[in-house]
């Protein structure tokens, strides 16, 4: 699969400046990092999360542990993990476990960590476990301008 179709059309649209990096199989953000020989702070990982209302996706370093209450105090909502059963159906083109940052392109309200914003260039999964985007941070963000950026998420 290599680039997720959704995430393509999204980089597409928004003119994007990226490269697309390989790394063998992993299963974890920071087993992603070692392979690909990157720093775990600029490689964002992203959490889907969800409560009565539906569903919300928070992205932060893969260095960092999300903070709920930090998060339930910013949107006002209880929210806990989304089941994998739920997330393959919301994210066919994505593998799970390698769902790419840009979550609004599915209708999913999306929080960008802060701490992301202070690194010089950001990668992200493209939609399997095998493959990379890397791009400056100044792109980064405004393929995230759709998202929300808050504090939610402390260094492991």
């Amino acid at each position: 699969m290599s680039v997720s179709a959704t995430l393509e059309d999204c980089l597409r649209n928004k003119g994007s400046h990226y490269k697309i990096l390989h790394h063998p199989h992993t299963h974890t953000s920071i087993g992603t990092a070692e392979a690909a020989h990157i720093p775990g702070d600029r490689l964002a990982k992203t959490v889907v999360l969800e409560d009565e209302h539906g569903y919300v996706a928070a992205v932060l370093p893969s260095t960092y542990h999300l903070h709920l209450s930090e998060l339930w105090d910013k949107t006002g909502r209880h929210l806990v993990l989304a089941s994998e059963d739920e997330l393959r159906e919301m994210f066919k083109d994505c593998d799970v476990g390698a769902l790419h940052p840009v979550c609004t392109a599915y209708g999913v309200q999306t929080y960008l960590d802060e701490s992301l914003a202070q690194q010089p260039e950001i990668y992200f999964e493209a939609g399997d476990h095998e493959a990379l985007i890397q791009m400056q941070t100044a792109h980064f963000l405004d393929l995230m301008d759709q998202a929300e950026r808050a504090r939610f998420a402390h260094r492991m």
